[in-house]
């Protein structure tokens, strides 16, 4: 047989079809050792998730402070940022399968494409003082959100060899962005005609990147390191209860800290201050997984992450002045980025999941997140 014959039978029998990862390898399947390619690709996949991390910490630094100035009854003021997570949460099934039906180029070029209309939407209700579609834009941010959240996966699919460095890869490029989103933010609203417009056209921006990217990625859809979905169902009870628990606390806190910064008569900036800590904190410490040693497990990370949330619920609980409450975000930060590394890292420890597996996994995580954002309120009062 021909060698275009073995490779044209190669692509048939390799399609990607659901409980099948595919890796973005353009044309003909990769070998294992083929580092310099999936090292591209890595870099590829954090590009595009520094995008979607700058649309959310812009998102997540401005809708708790929104609901405040713009929802009609004292009851509806966590409503946008909860929606946010109701949007990512709606995503959480599409993403998975039209990953696994169509590849990473429409997903996440869809996923990119919704944020920036929602970033858009959020802009114009914020002009003309419509609540409705201050929510609405939160929802399509938190769509978009939903479908950046797969960035994870995407790497961490690449293959065992060098999976703690390409997840800390890729939320090292979420540190960065990190450094910078505060004083993009600033200049953003220097030039807006409203508050927070300037930063919502940011955030619709941050998705024109990502949908850059995305579009730059392969188009071919064959894979490298297919592997055939092998995960027990048990093997997701505990990533999801680390992850879950995780996200619970953090949009809990996230949420209710700017309400009860400001109730306790700390100024705006100081609340934005803070605010930029913590997200620096979400993701600066994955950069320092690979470096740990090997017999650090993810079990183990995880420990760490979870004492770090219960450490920053004790600092806010005892709150009053701006240096209680910016600990209390950082470690809140610290133990959110550690806790879903290792949920991730668990979660492709007891096997490679499904596209249904996955998806159900990010689905309770952001259940998780919704419960805390409508949690906020109440925590703040």
């Amino acid at each position: 047989m021909s060698n275009q014959a073995q490779i044209g039978r190669q692509m048939q029998t390799s399609r990607s079809r659901p409980g099948r990862l595919s890796c973005l390898c353009d044309g003909i399947e990769a070998p294992e050792d083929d580092s310099g390619r999936r090292t591209a690709n890595i870099f590829l996949l954090a590009a595009g998730f520094a995008f979607s991390v700058l649309s959310q910490i812009i998102t997540l630094g401005m809708l708790p402070l929104i609901g405040g100035l713009y929802a009609p009854s004292s009851g509806l003021v966590t409503l946008p940022f909860a929606s946010f997570f109701v949007g990512a949460m709606v995503a959480s099934f599409p993403a998975s399968f039209l990953l696994d039906g169509f590849g990473r180029r429409a997903a996440f070029g869809l996923g990119a494409s919704l944020g920036i209309a929602g970033g858009l939407v959020l802009a114009w209700g914020l002009m003309h003082a419509q609540f409705q579609a201050v929510v609405l834009g939160a929802f399509w941010l938190g769509i978009a959100n939903g479908f950046g959240l797969f960035y994870r996966h995407a790497a961490a699919g690449l293959g065992m060899s060098g999976r703690r460095n390409a997840v800390s890869i890729l939320f090292g490029a979420g540190a960065v962005v990190g450094l910078v989103a505060p004083t993009l933010a600033v200049y953003a609203e220097q030039w807006s005609p409203s508050v927070f417009v300037g930063s919502a056209i940011l955030a619709a921006l941050a998705h024109v990147g990502a949908l850059a990217l995305a579009i730059a990625l392969p188009g071919r859809r064959v894979i490298a390191a297919v592997r055939q979905a092998n995960m027990a169902w048990s093997g997701l009870l505990i990533p999801t209860i680390v992850g879950a628990t995780s996200w619970f606390l953090m949009t809990a806190l996230m949420g209710a800290t700017p309400i009860a910064m400001i109730g306790c008569g700390i100024n705006g900036t100081e609340v934005t201050g803070a605010i930029g800590w913590h997200v620096l904190a979400m993701y600066m410490p994955a950069l320092l997984v690979p470096r740990l040693p090997q017999n650090i497990s993810a079990w183990k990370i995880a420990f760490v992450g979870l004492s770090c949330l219960i450490l920053a619920v004790v600092l806010f609980m005892i709150g009053q002045t701006t240096l209680v409450f910016s600990s209390s975000l950082i470690f809140l930060g610290f133990g959110w980025s550690l806790s879903i590394v290792a949920a991730t890292l668990l979660l492709y420890d007891a096997g490679t999941p499904s596209s249904l597996q996955l998806a159900i996994h990010d689905a309770l995580l952001l259940a998780g997140a919704i419960a805390g954002a409508i949690a906020a309120g109440w925590i703040a009062l």
